[in-house]
């Protein structure tokens, strides 16, 4: 791929731009930021225009702390289930966390509407990290517990999830798979 043939503007900077954050501060998102995200969210397309997903907003530092007990809990206090899991919580230390459910396999618009995010986040001079992994705390003993904290449906299934605020790392670039693409312009 030609990078010098690239187009830039505010939304593909944001795309090339965003990197996975691990370490946050503290700091909690402005109302104006996390209504822009929550509109952003709300405005991903998804198939048919099913909106299947329930989004749940959490910015609360103790039920974010009580999560990761619970989630530690499940998944094992010395288990690798996730990057850094031996010093930074399954949120990243961020501020705020959107969690995806759907009671239907909506796992594509899932992904859609938390990239979404994660660009809107991008572009609002956020960061954030994507986490699929506290999906097992919905499928283990604390999923009722936390399924009733989030107002979230027993029948719903857990999707993907994203941690957002402030990042305190700017982390290198990885190397991306170029040989994967192939552009096939004639029937040859």
């Amino acid at each position: 791929m030609d990078e010098s043939l690239l187009i830039h503007n505010q939304v593909t900077d944001a795309v090339l731009s965003r990197r996975t954050v691990r370490s946050y501060s503290g700091q909690k998102l402005t109302e104006q930021q996390l209504q822009t995200l929550m509109q952003c969210a709300l405005w991903a397309p998804s198939g048919r225009n099913a909106q299947p997903c329930l989004v749940r907003v959490v910015q609360n530092k103790e039920m974010l702390d009580r999560l990761n007990w619970d989630f530690k809990d499940t998944v094992g206090w010395d288990t690798p289930a996730y990057t850094r899991w031996d010093s930074n919580p399954v949120y990243q230390t961020a501020p705020c966390m959107f969690f995806l459910f759907a009671e239907s396999d909506a796992r594509v618009d899932a992904g859609i509407m938390v990239e979404n995010i994660a660009i809107a986040a991008k572009g609002i001079g956020l960061d954030s990290c994507i986490i699929a992994s506290v999906g097992a705390l919905f499928d283990g003993p604390f999923a009722s517990k936390w399924k009733e904290l989030l107002r979230v449906p027993h029948t719903a299934g857990f999707m993907i999830s994203i941690a957002v605020g402030n990042g305190l790392e700017a982390p290198e670039p990885k190397p991306r798979r170029a040989e994967q693409f192939l552009l096939i312009d004639s029937l040859d």
